[in-house]
């Protein structure tokens, strides 16, 4: 290999991971630490309404773990509507 076709070779290799990372979002800070954009696509904001939907439903989960006293109350309520259903 010439040293022409060498440097046609390292050229092409690096536009191919400067598009890849353009693709992908990843960018660079002043420091130049590399780091994935978050973009404002629909996708983006849909996935993030999701977190935050499973983040509620994960405190609604925790506190019916954790509430005892509501537990053992819903555990009696049960019991009296199966009384009331068997005569």
């Amino acid at each position: 290999m010439n040293p022409f076709e060498m440097v046609i070779g390292i050229v092409l290799i690096v536009t191919i991971g400067s598009i890849l990372r353009a693709k992908y979002g990843v960018r660079r800070d002043s420091h130049g630490s590399e780091y994935i954009a978050a973009g404002n696509d629909a996708e983006t904001r849909a996935l993030q309404a999701e977190i935050r939907q499973l983040k509620e439903r994960i405190q609604v989960l925790e506190r019916i773990a954790t509430d005892t006293n509501r537990a053992a109350s819903l555990d009696e309520e049960i019991e009296k509507l199966r009384d009331r259903s068997h005569p």
